[in-house]
């Protein structure tokens, strides 16, 4: 199966290792994996700040880059909510309205992507360590994403996943809220991070490394030891 990569602005620039090892993940389960090196961004960071007309051209750009692809897969939900939710409001009355839909139809978030299209959920992958999982908002709100991620993770050797409290509850971070509303985001985090700490897990998983990003920084602040991971590289431990 031919599958097109959509690598977000976060993994290129912050976490290239997410992107690596979902390339991996996905060529053992046998796709032929492409990456269109030209790519950018989705436009979602210049739309949520009220900026739809530069937005507007951003994503016209994503059309173009993934025009015929049949399979696009990214490591983020955010990304791909974004990309299947709001394309098509911003290209309502556009020419490139029939073209928005059709990449709604053909954009996946990897979980969703190696469990609802490959029909595969175990990679041979093993971790020795006790785990709770953070749904994002995006996956979960945005692409209807529950227990893809779980499912993938309890095939994991050596894994031992324990649910937070509050577990659908926001991290906090949300972008540009995080800058606007700095109190009220560290506040959020902190409750995440604290909920996570209470399950006794040594690490913290997840499909949008924004999220974890920002965790991580609260973890940091709070002197919680709580190891971040994307659920890629998770899916890629333990090989040969």
């Amino acid at each position: 199966m031919n599958v097109q990569i959509f690598i977000p602005c976060f993994i290129d620039q912050l976490y290239p290792n997410v992107a690596f090892n979902m390339v991996k993940v996905l060529r053992k389960a046998g796709c032929t994996v492409h990456y269109n090196a030209s790519q950018t961004c989705c436009g979602q960071p210049a739309f949520n700040a009220g900026f739809h007309g530069e937005a507007k051209e951003v994503c016209t750009k994503f059309l173009q880059d993934f025009e015929g692809a049949e399979y696009i897969v990214a490591p983020s939900a955010s990304c791909v909510g974004f990309v299947k939710n709001y394309y098509t409001q911003l290209f309502e009355n556009s020419a490139y309205k029939n073209q928005a839909l059709k990449i709604g139809t053909r954009i996946y978030e990897f979980s969703d992507f190696l469990v609802n299209v490959l029909k595969q959920v175990d990679f041979g992958a093993s971790l020795e360590a006790t785990a709770t999982y953070h749904d994002s908002c995006a996956a979960l709100r945005e692409c209807k994403i529950k227990q893809e991620p779980r499912l993938l993770l309890s095939r994991v050797n050596g894994l031992e996943l324990k649910e937070m409290n509050d577990v659908e509850t926001c991290c906090g971070f949300g972008g540009t809220f995080a800058v606007k509303f700095e109190p009220i985001s560290i506040a959020m985090g902190s409750q995440k991070i604290n909920n996570a700490s209470d399950t006794g897990a040594t690490v913290l998983i997840s499909t949008d490394m924004s999220c974890l990003m920002h965790i991580d920084g609260c973890a940091k602040h709070e002197g919680k030891n709580i190891q971040m991971m994307h659920l890629a590289d998770v899916l890629a431990s333990g090989w040969e």
